[in-house]
């Protein structure tokens, strides 16, 4: 009887040691989650003198702080910088963890659109081709609700002044449509103007046009894009009450 006993009592031992090793095991597979929770430019340089933000200071390092604390940092080579306003954190794949979007320049051809994770580099749109070409951020959505996010920019907003949209799909940003006469920006400000609003009947594109008279609203139906004026600009309160689906 005392035997069947201790006998009973190293089973059940036994059958625990197994549980918590399988336990044990099961955590250490369990993958890491490397969400990014934020983002920020680092390492200001003077080495690509173009001052089209207001000043001839651009950076050199881009700081991804992740869930768990940790930080990266990402480096560019010496012939290239982030002629940027700062670093935008947008899910671009759907999986609930954001990725960030950048302007990168080079010293040989400008500017280009740039989606980084917290691995390095996942996507990006060609350079213009010349260097001092730069590119301004409109914003991002899914624009046409086909369930793709796409990414809209204003290329070379004081001189091409063309609105041009790119999707992101299978890791790769393909441009699907583009619109001149459009623009977000003049030489000197160290802001973006305009954005994305979505005023119930999907999402629009606010820009000003190309001579800084009208506030526009431009559509994308997955084809095609559709400006539209809405009123005068007057100043960035125009562009606010655009914005805010109110007339500006």
């Amino acid at each position: 009887m005392i035997m069947a006993q201790r006998l009973l009592l190293h089973t059940l031992r036994c059958s625990a040691r197994r549980a918590t090793l399988a336990v044990g095991l099961a955590l250490m597979a369990a993958p890491v989650v490397a969400e990014i929770t934020a983002a920020r430019y680092s390492a200001p340089t003077t080495r690509y003198a173009h001052g089209v933000l207001g000043d001839a200071i651009e950076y050199g390092t881009l700081e991804l702080t992740l869930i768990d604390g940790k930080r990266l940092a990402l480096s560019l080579p010496q012939d290239r910088v982030f002629e940027d306003i700062a670093p935008r954190l947008v899910d671009m794949d759907g999986d609930g963890a954001p990725e960030v979007i950048v302007v990168e320049s080079s010293q040989t051809g400008g500017a280009r659109l740039v989606i980084y994770d917290e691995s390095g580099l996942r996507a990006a749109t060609p350079h213009i081709g010349q260097r001092n070409r730069w590119l301004a951020p409109i914003g991002v959505a899914d624009l046409d609700g086909d369930g793709f996010i796409e990414v809209a920019y204003i290329d070379r907003p004081h001189l091409a002044k063309t609105l041009r949209v790119w999707r992101f799909q299978d890791n790769k940003l393909t441009q699907v449509a583009s619109e001149t006469g459009l623009t977000n920006h003049r030489i000197g400000e160290d802001f973006i103007s305009g954005g994305i609003r979505d005023c119930g009947q999907g999402p629009e594109m606010i820009t000003v046009n190309a001579n800084w008279t009208e506030v526009m609203a431009t559509r994308f139906d997955g084809n095609t894009l559709s400006p539209r004026p809405l009123g005068p600009f007057k100043n960035q309160t125009s562009l606010k009450h655009a914005l805010e689906c109110k007339t500006p």
